[in-house]
This record gives C-alpha cells, sequence and structure tokens, in this order.
C-alpha cells in the first residue's frame, strides 16, 4: 500500500503530470520542456529526477543535452497508472495546450537547428508575442 501511495502523492502535482503526458508523446530534452511549460531549469529538472526516481523515466546523453522518455520497461502498477492517467487527461485542455506549444517549440527548434537556452530564450518571446495578441 506504502508504493501506492507515494506513486499517487508524485502523480498528484500538475507540473510532474503535464511533463509525463507531454513524454507520452515522445522523448524531450530540459529546454524542449522548459518552453513548452513555461518554467524554470531547476524545477524541470527537480520533477524530472522525482519521476525518474520514481522508475517512470529513462535518460539519455547526447553531449551536454540529457533527453527524457517514458521508461519502457515500466513496473505493472506503474503502467497502469501511467494509461489511467493517458485515458483520463485525453480531453483535457492543458494538455491539450501542451501539445499546441510542443508542436510550436518543435517547429522552432527545426528552422533554428539547436536545443540550447538561447533558443529557448528566442522561443518563449515569439510564445510570450503571439499568446499577448490573441
Amino acid at each position: 500500500m506504502k508504493k501506492l501511495v507515494n506513486i499517487m502523492k508524485l502523480l498528484s502535482d500538475k507540473t510532474r503530470l503535464r511533463i509525463l503526458m507531454l513524454l507520452t508523446r515522445r522523448e524531450l530534452c530540459v529546454c524542449q520542456i522548459m518552453g513548452v511549460l513555461g518554467i524554470s531549469q531547476p524545477l524541470v529538472s527537480r520533477n524530472l529526477k522525482l519521476l525518474s526516481d520514481a522508475g517512470f523515466l529513462d535518460e539519455r546523453k547526447e553531449g551536454k543535452l540529457v533527453f527524457y522518455s517514458i521508461n519502457k520497461s515500466l513496473n505493472d502498477l506503474n503502467t497502469r497508472m501511467s494509461e489511467l492517467l493517458t485515458e483520463t487527461l485525453k480531453g483535457d485542455s492543458i494538455l491539450a495546450d501542451d501539445l499546441s506549444s510542443l508542436r510550436e517549440c518543435e517547429e522552432f527548434q527545426k528552422k533554428t537547428g539547436k536545443c540550447d537556452m538561447k533558443t529557448f530564450s528566442e522561443y518563449m518571446s515569439r510564445h510570450r508575442a503571439k499568446s499577448s495578441k490573441v
């Protein structure tokens, strides 16, 4: 029972849920998650560590970047929780906005060919300007 309680506590955080749902779509690095969610690097890294420590994530290094993805060999409980969350949040407006931002961030990075803090700052400036016009 303690393991289930700990997983439920872990998944009760909005930021961790948003990160987890993004990672069900594709592998992402910290700066991509920062760009999509509009949150700081320490906050992203702290939440990625918690999800990773709980067995939800795999990580892969490429140069200085670390890419995160859903652990392909989740234990049964984590697999069921992940499936339940994906199904439950399918029509969620916040998740839909995050996925839209992810597509915009990916397009911006394809144009610049970079995934770094400078690119992230440029993306966020453009994203904020676009959002304020709406």
